[in-house]
């Protein structure tokens, strides 16, 4: 939070400065020309500036809250490319415009007191709303950037309340800042950050299908860089560097930093110290100018309560907004009734419009089916819904954009129906996935196959070391050795629901049996575990590990006898960790050994390996999950490798209230990464 809240202080500080100094210098000019009685119209344009600025913001958030997601990612980037063009233009004003800005301001008082109220009135509100509409737009985009509002807004409000005392110190004569120094300076750190705001812009640009090169990265070290790290997420708060970034990114970057820092530090070099002395004395002077007295206040007739005015200020912008975020909000189109049957599928469907749309597919037939809105060049899936019983109506929600669509029903015995195909003009894009069929899938079933057929074979000479030692008496060898053989067992937990029967005999738990640990049920690992590290002597732990060892043996015999479904393998990408948070890293399956950790190491390395076999296809259909997953692991691991001490590694319930909690949100954040495998890689009927 705190790291994404530093850009957002340091526009709200200087924007809040800028604004917060014209509105000192005006106040001032009336006091000097002793128009007091008109201060009331001074802060009536303040208040039309902030409220037209928070308008505008709300406008943003609830206008893109309606767009589709590829939608969102371009009007996000647009406005992002808009927001570093005002930041950039707004630096350079101010640093050119500090040593006349109270000359031009005073003049424009001046000529506004001899005029209506309505000409002072603007003139503050034109002075302050610049500042409050690019203040709302910089806030808008650096939350889209750091994906949470909380930090955004508490730095932006820190940062005004603190350019608020500031101005109040100058204008009571008790503070002195050289105004021109503190400008140059924070110019210079926004134009980095600046820089960061039109990388990632450029990035959602790409994301949106506006620019090319989405894909084109020029470098990844998410490999070896913890993007959850403390220092990786400040770097990405306040900078906007990200461990993998495009050529387009890295050339907007580079450039922007380039051309507009040479441009601003060679202005700053050419103002002369006399010029500086001026604009530093010249607007303290107007700023702390409250005693001077003039001409007397001039007595306004005023034909309307005063409440009248800053009511309508507030109020016009509000129900702007309101109109804008309900008129230009897209509306939802009736949903269109599809008939389904196995005979006879999308009776009823016409070409619909681009956006978000529901249908409503009721089955007119006789049997149950899976119903897919596809593309049928390509057969990739834009929506489904999974077994719709005969006489029943379901809602199917998806994207239209530009292209063609179909729809395709599978019943559960018989040949599936395809309707005729329907056309959709119109722009953007629709993210579709593309089926995956079982012979799809058939060539990273053999690698894991492969892969697990290899680790019990290991695992049957480790477990009967295992128990050659407990035979032996050698009891603090077998600890060692128990600790090799189950880390072995945990690594192929891919493999989970092709054991069967056996994996209770080799790694059931104790929890549900009526005598608990000493249940004569409980066998396995976990067994031989708690009779190893709680006393117990080799002539009573020989029976156990000599069938664990017989167990396993078993184990690799039926295996390549087993059935492997093809559909399980994207699960259990998800479901190793999810065991993993459950029952390792709450300590619940430790008998007294403490090494849930070394477990979950080993839980990790088995995900990595499947990771790996399903590569080729996740890269295909979701080329930016794997190197979000790969920075998660690589970050789990970090910590999971903080515990580990030689041979020896920290019991999960004695890390300290702070490493578990990261322990834990890591495994939950990669948790979160990797849950659309099982969705892109479910093998589908409609291929």
């Amino acid at each position: 939070m705190w790291d994404d809240a530093f850009p957002s202080f340091l526009i709200g500080l200087r924007e809040g400065l800028e604004a917060g100094l014209i509105v000192s210098i005006l106040v001032a000019t009336l006091v000097r020309a002793g128009a007091r009685s008109r201060l009331a119209q001074v802060w009536t344009g303040v208040l039309a500036a902030i409220a037209l600025a928070l308008s505008f913001g709300a406008v943003l958030t609830f206008t893109a809250a309606s767009l589709s997601a590829t939608a969102q990612e371009a009007f996000g980037g647009t406005l992002s490319v808009v927001a570093v063009a005002f930041v950039t233009a707004m630096v350079f004003w101010m640093r050119r415009s500090a040593h006349r800005l109270s000359g031009e301001i005073k003049e424009k008082v001046t000529g506004a007191l001899g005029m209506g109220a309505g000409v002072l009135v603007a003139t503050s509100f034109l002075a302050v709303g610049r500042e409050g509409l690019e203040t709302a737009l910089f806030l808008w985009t650096t939350a889209q950037a750091a994906g949470e509002s909380a930090g955004p807004l508490t730095g932006a409000a820190i940062g005004l309340v603190l350019a608020a005392a500031l101005c109040w110190g100058l204008y009571r004569r008790v503070l002195r800042i050289n105004l021109t120094k503190f400008f140059t300076a924070t110019g210079a750190v926004l134009i980095v950050i600046a820089a960061g705001v039109l990388g990632y812009g450029l990035r959602d640009l790409q994301e949106g299908g506006v620019l090319p090169g989405q894909t084109s990265y020029a470098f990844d070290l998410s490999g070896s860089i913890d993007a959850g790290a403390w220092y990786s997420t400040l770097v990405q708060g306040v900078f906007n560097l990200t461990p993998t970034m495009t050529w387009l990114q890295v050339l907007g970057y580079g450039g922007y930093l380039a051309v507009v820092m040479t441009l601003f530090v060679r202005g700053v070099r050419d103002a002369t110290p006399e010029r500086v002395a001026t604009e530093a004395a010249g607007v303290a002077e107007a700023v702390g100018a409250t005693g001077v007295t003039g001409a007397p206040e001039t007595s306004l007739s005023r034909r309307r309560p005063t409440w009248v005015v800053p009511v309508a200020v507030v109020t016009v912008p509000a129900v702007i907004a309101g109109a804008a975020v309900v008129f230009g909000s897209p509306k939802p189109a009736a949903a269109e009734t599809v008939a389904v049957s196995e005979k006879d599928c999308g009776k009823g469907f016409s070409a619909p419009k681009p956006g978000r749309q529901t249908f409503q597919m009721h089955n007119t037939g006789d049997k149950t089916s899976e119903v897919y809105l596809v593309d049928p060049a390509t057969n990739a899936v834009y929506g489904e819904v999974e077994g719709l019983a005969p006489g029943t109506t379901r809602a199917l929600v998806a994207t239209v954009a530009g292209g063609t669509y179909a729809w395709r029903c599978v019943p559960n015995s018989g040949a599936a129906v395809t309707s005729k195909a329907v056309r959709v003009s119109g722009g953007g894009s629709s993210r579709a996935v593309v089926p995956v069929s079982e012979q799809d899938l058939s060539g990273p079933l053999g690698q894991y196959k492969s892969y697990v057929d290899e680790g019990l074979a290991r695992l049957v000479g480790q477990t009967r070391t295992l128990a050659a030692d407990i035979k032996g008496g050698q009891l603090g060898q077998a600890r060692g050795d128990w600790l090799t053989a189950h880390l072995t067992y945990a690594s192929l937990g891919a493999a989970y629901g092709t054991f069967e029967d056996f994996d209770q005999k080799i790694n059931g738990r104790a929890d549900g049996l009526p005598g608990g640990v000493h249940d004569k049920d409980f066998a396995g690992f976990h067994r031989v575990e708690y009779g190893l590290w709680h006393g117990e002597s080799a002539v009573s732990l020989t029976a156990p590990a000599q069938q664990l060892a017989t167990d396993v043996a078993g184990l690799r015999k039926a295996f390549p006898h087993q059935d492997f479904d093809p559909s399980d393998l994207p699960l259990r990408a998800h479901e190793i960790l999810e065991n993993t948070l459950q029952f390792e890293l709450t300590g619940d399956t430790d008998e007294g050994s403490g090494t849930n950790l070394a477990t979950a190491d080993a839980n990790l390395a088995g995900t990595r390996e499947l990771l790996a076999v399903l590569k080729p296809l996740l890269t295909t259909r979701a080329p930016r999950l794997l190197p979000t997953v790969d920075a998660d692991i690589a970050r789990l691991q970090a910590l999971l490798d903080a515990a580990r001490h030689g041979d020896a590694w920290t019991p999960v319930t004695r890390l300290d209230a702070t490493a578990r909690a990261r322990v834990n949100g890591a495994t939950g954040q990669l948790l979160e990464d990797l849950s659309p495998v099982p969705d892109l890689l479910e093998i589908r009927k409609s291929a």
